[in-house]
């Protein structure tokens, strides 16, 4: 979709009217006409919502949709930029013109472009037919306010990034597997993206058994990507690291999967996604912050050379780990990542995401991801990152009455706790590999990343969640 700003309307077979709730005034020739049929629907104003009719306008008989934009908040113009995607997509309507009623500021504008952009994005990539009226039409976007090109452009920087996270996320496994997965990446170093990746036998050198045991039952090798950006001309001595789970696909291993539902184990990689497109969105719009980014990548398999449960593996910490369940593979991969993430950059500040538990979704279903933090501070600026950004946050308790629940009997600790806090057993896990005086926190994304249905933002799919979450806690933390 082509966004555009211009200071008058342009000639354009759809024109958008952005009002406030309880509006009661439109600078249209047919305002009387369209305020009786609005009213006479309900509509109101409320953010997301919309009312759509034909009026003479100059002459000549024009598609208008009055959008409403609530109290105005940054995520009401958001959300009305999304839904008039929703409304015109595959509508017939091929340019829509957005004027406001009662005048917008440019970040208005912008994010209002950002969420009808964000709402746009679709994977068509392996549809070889569709029915005409379920192609989209729309392709341009005309918002007219002119000065807010310069808010807009840092914000098409962040949809590039969630862009490709979806992108990511919804590939299948036989497309993307961890050396796909790093080959996708390789364009970041057009942005002035460090790329690193270690191969299996790195991995090796490192004593990474606790990864690399996942990984051993799949025809894929493992890879460790980490994409490093630096906005601050070499001024920032340590940077803020940002670990993603890459499961690329997600059998169980040897403790298999049910088969029904295993297809969407494919997006088992959603958190090393998120990762990806952060870095793509912070190297886009410039970030001035020093910034890393660190998937861990496997595939698990059930081949006759799987991990098998009771096995014991040696982490790269040096710490020995009884597996009692393949499927809970997740931690196993992180916590050599995280470890090699701290002895390789020694940051002050690390956040890893994951779709870690389906505890987490019992939980707290598709409405917010949880986290789990060792630090007050750093936790509650990523939950006021997540309510900024959209991308919500729930925290969870950690302390030592859970953590006695994963010491094993004849190794350091097992890989799973009893049946019950899974998400916080798991959370409990990772801690252990965090070295003194790191503030850490664990985002368990599970219900986040992919939608049966769709959302303010999304349609059904990968939701990209994670990328502007991590964007707004660099820009609100670590910037400037």
């Amino acid at each position: 979709m082509d966004i555009q700003f211009s200071p008058t309307r342009p000639d354009a077979d759809t024109l958008a009217i952005i009002v406030s709730k309880g509006f009661d005034a439109l600078p249209l020739a047919a305002a009387s006409t369209l305020l009786a049929g609005a009213a006479a629907s309900r509509f109101t104003g409320e953010a997301g919502t919309s009312f759509e009719s034909f009026a003479d306008e100059g002459g000549t008989a024009q598609r208008i949709v009055l959008l409403g934009v609530g109290a105005g908040t940054e995520l009401d113009y958001e959300k009305a930029g999304a839904a008039l995607t929703a409304k015109l997509n595959n509508s017939g309507a091929a340019h829509v013109a957005v004027e406001f009623a009662t005048g917008a500021t440019a970040d208005q504008a912008a994010q209002l472009a950002f969420g009808a952009w964000l709402r746009s994005w679709r994977i068509d990539t392996y549809r070889t037919r569709q029915p005409e009226k379920a192609k989209p039409t729309l392709k341009t976007v005309t918002l007219v306010a002119a000065d807010a090109q310069a808010a807009w452009d840092r914000r098409a920087a962040v949809a590039q990034g969630v862009a490709f996270t979806r992108e990511l996320v919804s590939e299948p496994a036989n497309i993307l597997y961890p050396e796909s997965f790093v080959e996708r990446c390789r364009h970041l170093a057009d942005l002035g993206v460090k790329i690193t990746v270690l191969d299996k036998a790195a991995m090796e050198e490192l004593g990474m058994g606790s990864l690399l045991g996942v990984a051993q039952g799949s025809a894929r090798e493992a890879r460790l990507l980490a994409m490093e950006w630096d906005g601050t001309d070499g001024a920032a001595e340590k940077p803020v690291i940002f670990v993603g789970k890459g499961v690329t696909f997600d059998t169980g291993g040897i403790s298999l999967k049910p088969g029904a539902g295993m297809e969407d184990m494919k997006w088992d990689m959603g958190g090393a996604g998120a990762v990806a497109g952060a870095m793509k969105a912070l190297a886009g719009r410039k970030a001035k912050a020093r910034v890393v980014g660190i998937c861990g990548l496997v595939e698990n398999m059930p081949d006759g050379n799987a991990q098998r449960p009771g096995d014991i593996v040696t982490s790269m910490s040096g710490q020995t780990i009884e597996v009692l369940n393949t499927d809970a593979e997740g931690r196993l991969v992180l916590c050599d990542a995280l470890t090699w993430a701290q002895r390789t950059y020694n940051p002050e500040v690390i956040v890893d995401l994951a779709t870690l538990t389906g505890a987490m979704i019992v939980s707290l279903g598709n409405e917010y991801a949880g986290i789990f933090s060792n630090d007050d501070d750093l936790a509650n600026d990523l939950i006021a990152a997540g309510q900024a950004a959209g991308d919500p946050l729930w925290r969870f308790p950690l302390s030592a009455a859970y953590d006695k629940l994963i010491d094993s009997p004849i190794a350091d600790m097992k890989n799973i706790g009893p049946r019950y806090a899974g998400s916080i057993t798991a959370a409990q896990f990772l801690k252990r590999f965090i070295e003194d005086g790191v503030k850490w926190a664990h985002l368990d994304i599970a219900g986040m990343v992919w939608a049966d249905k769709p959302g303010a933002t999304w349609d059904k799919g990968a939701t990209g969640y994670g990328v502007r979450l991590i964007d707004r806690l660099v820009a609100d933390r670590f910037e400037g």
